[in-house]
């Protein structure tokens, strides 16, 4: 970290020494654009470096968004964390590298089991119409999991059958994650307040991020407190209506999840 000097002169003559007073400080000074210095860390996230939402779910699941955000040092830290297998909820179209993603060496990668596991179709006429441009709001969770009920059991398999630690990825790391975080943390029992500050800490995490990044979303941008906070209260109680009608168990028994696969699921959950 940078020692930076600064200097400053005293208006107030009962303490004026008659020189400049210096002092060294330390302080970290931002990368380039879409560098990781540059990036804000909403507290309580995971620090894995360069990781851009990262959150506990429960026991050894975590959820982040796109992993070609995570620098080498990042990888080396999930991997130090128990990460042993990363589940990716994108469509295939959405796996490429941007200009501004750190390098980072095959070597790097040797550790982690990736795993393609997408949440939707997104050329599914009736989920283009509900949900386009993109699956961004918990109301539409629920017609998500009516229309690709066996995309969804694939992610869970995806997780029963996990070596290690588990982190699930989208892009942002707020919908298709939260989505599936929420039907994990039911799974995993938690409240209803531990489910909906889920997503509102992911929420606040991307929309952070939107704040300081280089390349400008498509579609979104920051929001102010003002805007933001009604969005987190509606969000919040579509999510709970979803994952509390849904009865994930259930949902997950009725469309090929197997008992024996719940229970490597509800392990891995701490449970």
């Amino acid at each position: 970290m940078p020692v930076v000097l600064w200097c400053t002169s005293f208006a107030n003559s009962a303490v004026d020494l008659g020189r400049p007073v210096c002092l060294a400080v330390r302080m970290t000074i931002p990368a380039a654009p879409g560098g990781p210095a540059n990036r804000t860390v909403v507290p309580g996230g995971m620090e894995w470096d360069g990781a851009v939402n990262a959150w506990h779910v429960a026991g050894d699941v975590y959820r982040m968004g796109r992993r070609e955000w995570l620098t080498e040092d990042g990888w080396r830290q999930t991997y130090l964390h128990g990460i042993r297998t990363v589940v990716d909820l994108r469509n295939a179209a959405e796996i490429r590298r941007r200009e501004t993603d750190p390098p980072v060496p095959e070597a790097a990668l040797a550790g982690f089991d990736v795993v393609l596991a997408p949440t939707e179709d997104p050329d599914h006429s009736e989920f283009r119409e509900l949900c386009m441009p993109y699956l961004n709001d918990p109301a539409c969770y629920a017609d998500n999991a009516r229309l690709f009920p066996h995309l969804l059991a694939g992610v869970f398999k995806a997780v029963a059958a996990a070596e290690g630690g588990v982190v699930i990825h989208c892009s942002a790391g707020r919908d298709r994650s939260g989505m599936i975080a929420a039907m994990l943390q039911d799974l995993a029992g938690h409240s209803d307040e531990a489910i909906a500050g889920g997503y509102q800490r992911a929420m606040r995490g991307i929309n952070e991020h939107h704040r300081v990044s280089a390349v400008p979303h498509p579609h979104e941008r920051f929001l102010p407190e003002h805007v933001l906070l009604p969005l987190l209260e509606s969000r919040s109680e579509s999510l709970l209506e979803f994952v509390r009608s849904l009865n994930t168990a259930e949902y997950l028994f009725r469309h090929g999840v197997t008992p024996e696969e719940l229970s490597a699921i509800l392990a891995k959950l701490g449970r």
